[in-house]
């Protein structure tokens, strides 16, 4: 996928999103030096789903960092190269043109509230699971839900790959995004049975922060003034 192109003069630099990104980048280099002590690093950060149940009911964790706090940290950690690329492309493609509908501050309110709310539909799923989860899919999620509702004619070159000959279609926001809302839903009905709450290599994908992140984005866009100004769509 590549990025919509547009030469709007008037757009103003995404900062808020390069900055997530190089955090990201940064504490995932950061994690690849922790060698064996990574899982001790992931355990303190990203959030253990039980400890949480275990904090909303005013009960002892034992651990070093107050479990509501992780629903916050826990969206700059990943568990793998793939995971941390495929996030960062999304943000890339999607979230420099929300960030300029909003603005910067009301931005970063906005990410961090749908990364919350995401990981938290989650966790409704999986309250007693001592798997850590963590990553910026919720968050990113919640940036596509916004997307969809102001930019939804927006076209996405898709690569699909075809043996040796790739091949690019335009795809309208719409579908793209709305096949992949629909995806995630339908395959977080089908974990029901087994609810997988991390979004790292080997550990599962958390559909219900998928879906969970899409939806709150949709809704807590427009209340921050997604559509206050009109005069500038993207087509």
């Amino acid at each position: 996928m590549v990025p919509l192109n547009d030469n709007n003069p008037t757009r103003t630099v995404p900062y808020v999103t390069y900055v997530f990104i190089a955090l990201n980048v940064s504490i995932f280099l950061y994690e690849a030096s922790l060698g064996p002590n990574l899982e001790a690093f992931f355990r303190t950060w990203a959030v253990i789903p039980r400890a949480l149940t275990f904090s909303f009911a005013g009960e002892p964790t034992g651990l070093p960092v107050a479990p509501p706090l992780t629903l916050i940290t826990s969206q700059f950690l990943h568990g793998g190269l793939l995971h941390l690329g495929g996030n960062m492309l999304f943000l890339w493609i999607f979230g420099n043109n929300v960030e300029d509908k909003l603005g910067h501050i009301k931005f970063v309110l906005f990410y961090l509230t749908c990364g919350v709310l995401a990981a938290l539909s989650q966790w409704y799923f999986s309250m007693d699971s001592l798997v850590p989860s963590l990553g910026a899919s919720g968050a990113i999620a919640g940036v596509m839900g916004a997307y969809i509702l102001r930019f939804p004619r927006a076209e996405i070159t898709t690569l699909i790959p075809l043996g040796i000959f790739p091949w690019t279609v335009r795809i309208p926001a719409v579908f793209f995004l709305g096949f992949w809302f629909v995806q995630q839903t339908f395959s977080g009905l089908m974990s029901l049975e087994a609810p997988m709450d991390v979004t790292s290599g080997g550990g599962g994908i958390a559909y219900w922060a998928h879906a969970g992140g899409f939806l709150f984005g949709a809704v807590l866009g427009p209340v921050l003034g997604l559509f206050a100004d009109r005069s500038e769509e993207i087509y």
